[in-house]
């Protein structure tokens, strides 16, 4: 499996104390889906992990549009921080 080489964006100490807010959980969101892709460019055929990337992307998705609802100026910050496109809203 190839390493991933994501250079975390959250400091070690922010880590353990603010591990409810939504830069946090969408920061580890991100880490994962960057792990299960790189497992899936070899594992084609893993439907398990395909679901369980779904379902991550959903909850980042959520995440990210209340976000972007409470605070637009660091929802911005945030997206360029973890180079993350911006998706389109209907």
């Amino acid at each position: 499996m190839v390493k991933n080489s994501f250079i975390s964006v959250i400091s070690q100490k922010e880590k353990t104390e603010k591990t409810g807010y939504a830069k946090f959980q969408i920061f580890s969101f991100t880490t994962k889906i960057r792990k299960l892709t790189s497992h899936l460019e070899l594992h084609k055929k893993d439907s398990s992990s395909q679901r369980g990337l779904r379902k991550i992307l959903g909850k980042r998705q959520r995440l990210l549009a209340y976000l972007s609802k409470k605070n637009r100026e660091y929802y911005n910050q945030l997206i360029g921080e973890l180079n993350i496109r911006e998706r389109k809203t209907r």
